[in-house]
């Protein structure tokens, strides 16, 4: 049971990985201050590593990683176009990351519960991007 929970919940942390660093391309290409490019940039990288790292220990169980739900990330997707074509900006775009922020903890604060018999090492990685995620909401609250 501990090796199946461990897996799932990897594959959640991997997944909500895989949403965070396509919404941080998908604001990238639109004209933001230096600033709120590094803010996205810096924790994008942070993301892109969690992400290495679940799929790493998911390998080791000889699982494959697990990509998100197609009409979610489709629904994301079509989200943020229309908000940032109608209103490019810093706010709106903090607004938007916050909003992902929220989804995504509350999404592995879930798979946490989930699978109680995870293995100490995925449910400090999926804490680790729980942090991630509240560390970043809190440096998009300057551009609100």
């Amino acid at each position: 049971m501990e090796e199946r929970d461990t897996a799932e919940l990897l594959k959640e942390v991997d997944s909500g990985c895989h949403m965070a660093v396509s919404s941080f391309e998908q604001v990238e290409k639109f004209d933001l201050s230096h600033d709120l490019m590094n803010v996205l940039q810096k924790s994008e990288k942070c993301h892109r590593e969690i992400e290495k790292e679940a799929e790493d220990m998911l390998r080791e169980l000889g699982e494959d990683e697990k990509n998100p739900n197609p009409i979610t990330r489709a629904m994301s997707w079509l989200t943020t176009e229309v908000k940032l074509n109608v209103k490019e900006d810093a706010n709106q775009v903090a607004k938007l990351m916050m909003d992902g922020c929220n989804t995504g903890i509350q999404s592995i604060s879930e798979a946490i519960s989930k699978y109680p018999s995870a293995s100490d090492k995925s449910v400090k990685l999926a804490r680790k991007l729980i942090q991630s995620e509240e560390n970043f909401m809190d440096e998009m609250k300057e551009y609100l």
